[in-house]
């Protein structure tokens, strides 16, 4: 009987691509007695039913919709037909419906606070809440609000469903080694010039004077929040030294393993909802850390950070001592490696020789294609083992440092070797074992979802058999 009713629903909203309305006219006899008539009835185009998709439906608009995104991002739409982003659209809702049936769950301060993002980037583009508004066709911002939050809500439980069918699949180094001698010798990847690079940073000392000046502010602004309930968000909007003030200071989904200094996560887990921490110290500087909400295993919080600052004299100190360091390296007193342990101020890299992490792929080596032009500026004259010029620099929240680099290694383009690419080799591998998993529990689903598909689609070649021929 549910089936039933669900085919008939959709039945009608298949068939229904044009309604008819009634208008009521007023016509005067010849006597000037007003009569009333009504006027021949009118047709209008409305928005018309692509798809369902076990509870969801895609509209029309849906997919015109997708068009604009991808315009948006700046990718060619030119030649992609209707039928792809149909049968796109077609996948993402059958992850996400079956997500809901598997009770995965999505964080809904997450995705507001991702829509409040994506808002504040397309003000930043347009320049007003009108222009959004009347770029979007919509009444107010709060429709652009609902109607990002479904589409967002939709893709992170696509996504989600994607992970968990793929986080069980594991792969063998004999089907690594399968998967490699299959490929025909002369078809086999190519893979491009790529390098490794280690690196040494000294941060100049900050003065007990400045961090007493921190820590005293941020006592302050605590009383502020705490004594006489002033906003902890318009403080981290006034005086926050990160990029987070835009928002007051607000992280969403704070987890244990999160990427976020241990001293941070440990307080986050430790003060109750509503609790403003005292000030304390990360690598970054000195935080004052409200608990919004405590939502399981994960927390919403506000910070404020505050960094303090360094004078002349250590700069200038910090300056000496990683130009003698570098000599004693060029010098051969000491290898670039034992310096990094011995000296380095950055924790992530020291304790092993300085050598950094691709953060894409998360071993040593980059791709020198896809390097950070910044830093390929920097190495891309080096020799192997030569050490660059001392570099002022930067970290990500603006903290004065120097640094040195050398290029410990250097790969040149070639043809995939089992032996020399095995951990690319087994990514690969990886992947394809896992498009493989994904393909197979998208055919079971297909059978098994309720699945209507507008015969105007009905041409349509679609990867998956999503009209069930």
């Amino acid at each position: 009987m549910k089936s039933i009713i669900k085919s008939s629903i959709v039945l009608l909203a298949l068939l229904v691509s044009y309604y008819s309305v009634s208008q009521e006219v007023k016509e005067v006899d010849e006597k000037g007695v007003v009569k009333d008539t009504v006027k021949p009835f009118k047709r209008f185009k409305i928005d018309g039913v692509s798809a369902v998709v076990g509870d969801h439906i895609i509209l029309d608009s849906d997919i015109d919709k997708t068009y604009l995104q991808l315009q948006q991002q700046g990718f060619p739409i030119e030649n992609i037909t209707r039928c792809e982003l149909l049968g796109k659209l077609l996948e993402d809702k059958l992850y996400a419906h079956h997500a809901v049936q598997d009770s995965i769950v999505v964080s809904t301060a997450e995705l507001q606070n991702g829509v409040e993002q994506q808002i504040l980037y397309m003000l930043d583009q347009l320049g007003s809440e009108e222009k959004l508004v009347e770029f979007y066709k919509k009444e107010n911002m709060n429709e652009i609000r609902t109607e990002l939050f479904d589409i967002n809500k939709v893709q992170k439980l696509s996504f989600e469903m994607q992970k968990n069918i793929t986080e069980e699949v594991e792969i063998t180094p004999e089907e690594v080694r399968t998967f490699f001698y299959d490929i025909p010798e002369d078809e086999r990847p190519i893979f491009g010039d790529e390098l490794e690079i280690a690196q040494i940073v000294i941060d100049p000392e900050v003065p007990e004077s400045e961090i007493k000046k921190v820590v005293d502010r941020l006592k302050e602004l605590r009383r502020d929040i705490v004594e006489n309930g002033e906003s902890f968000a318009t403080k981290a909007v006034l005086y926050s030294q990160d990029a987070s003030r835009k928002q007051g200071g607000k992280i969403n989904g704070i987890k244990r393993n999160g990427p976020y200094a241990k001293e941070f996560v440990d307080m986050a887990f430790t003060l109750r909802q509503g609790e403003v921490s005292e000030p304390f110290e990360t690598q970054f500087g000195y935080h004052l850390l409200y608990v919004e909400k405590v939502r399981g295993q994960e927390v919403d919080v506000r910070h404020i950070i505050l960094i303090p600052n360094v004078t002349e004299k250590t700069v200038a100190a910090a300056k000496s001592k990683i130009d003698s360091l570098r000599i004693k390296i060029i010098n051969k007193e000491i290898t670039f490696a034992d310096a990094a342990r011995k000296y380095s101020d950055e924790k992530e890299t020291r304790n092993n020789g300085g050598q950094l992490i691709n953060p894409v792929t998360f071993d040593t080596r980059f791709d020198l294609t896809k390097l950070d032009p910044v830093l390929n500026a920097q190495i891309y004259n080096l020799k192997n083992n030569e050490v660059s010029p001392v570099i002022p620099d930067k970290n990500n929240v603006g903290k004065m440092r120097f640094k040195m680099l050398t290029v410990t290694n250097r790969y040149d383009e070639h043809k995939a070797e089992y032996s020399k690419d095995y951990l690319k080799i087994k990514e690969l591998a990886l992947k394809e074992k896992q498009k493989k998993a994904i393909e197979a529990w998208q055919t079971k689903k297909i059978k098994e979802t309720y699945i209507s598909v507008n015969r105007d689609y009905s041409d349509c070649k679609f990867e998956s058999n999503w009209l069930k021929n």
